[in-house]
């Protein structure tokens, strides 16, 4: 497939980059920070298109302009123990940009960083090493202030033993409190479904000698209508027969 116009300036772009992060650039130059920005633009852009390249060819594109990101940030740090590191984490490009390139530029522009960094690196160990051997002839007053700041440093770190052996026993009383708690409560429940069990036999007892004290009612009931019934049959047969044997006066 043919490469479309927003790829070729792409193209173009990025290898103006590479060319730029190649060469020893002044802190206050501007363009190659620009051009990354439009690179991510244009990168943006021709992912949305149509016609846009194989996803092994994007995925260069974005490898190579993310390196440049990366480079530009590393260069902002200010130690160059943190650029170095930063640089070790840096992946450029598998495949050259342009067809004139041997090897990809970005990987030249990687190994020269890598190189900048360590001499300056260097030079930084080199410059500590002089400071040190010069700090070494001074008076007996600056190791007396080591032994003093010895003295501070195992103080504060026998106060901090000391305070966390207390917050252990802290933590500890604090874990054998609850766990009483727990026991405290576990039983309260066990009491608590005791006393339900309790109360639902007691209501099943009450309920039984209700329904037997009310069967009992109602035959109480029913032997006193009798008897009733009884003693009004036994009075009116009782009137009967005073009425027949004792007859009326005339």
């Amino acid at each position: 497939m043919a490469a479309t116009r927003l790829e070729l300036n792409l193209i173009r772009l990025l290898s103006r980059c590479e060319a730029l992060a190649a060469e020893r650039r002044d802190p206050e130059e501007w363009r190659l920070e620009k051009y990354v920005a439009a690179l991510e633009d244009m990168l943006r852009e021709l992912k949305k298109q149509s016609s846009k390249p194989a996803p092994e060819l994007l995925n260069e594109y974005s490898r190579k302009v993310d390196f440049l990101k990366g480079l530009l940030e590393a260069e902002k740090l200010t130690s160059s123990t943190e650029k170095a590191l930063a640089n070790q984490f840096l992946a450029p490009g598998r495949t050259p940009t342009t067809t004139k390139e041997r090897t990809p530029a970005t990987k030249t522009v990687h190994l020269q960083t890598k190189a900048r960094c360590t001499g300056k690196m260097r030079s930084e160990l080199l410059g500590t090493e002089l400071n040190i051997r010069k700090r070494k002839g001074l008076a007996s007053d600056e190791k007396q202030s080591a032994v003093e700041l010895d003295a501070m440093l195992q103080h504060h770190q026998d106060m901090q033993e000391k305070l966390a052996e207390e917050m252990l026993s802290l933590a500890r009383s604090l874990k054998n409190n609850t766990l009483a708690a727990q026991n405290v409560i576990k039983q309260d429940n066990q009491t608590l479904s005791h006393s339900l069990r309790m109360a639902d036999q007691n209501f099943e007892k009450l309920k039984d000698e209700s329904d037997r004290l009310e069967q009992h009612a109602k035959k109480s009931v029913n032997w006193l209508l009798w008897i009733m019934l009884i003693v009004v049959c036994f009075i009116f047969i009782g009137m009967i027969l005073f009425i027949r044997i004792f007859p009326k006066l005339k």
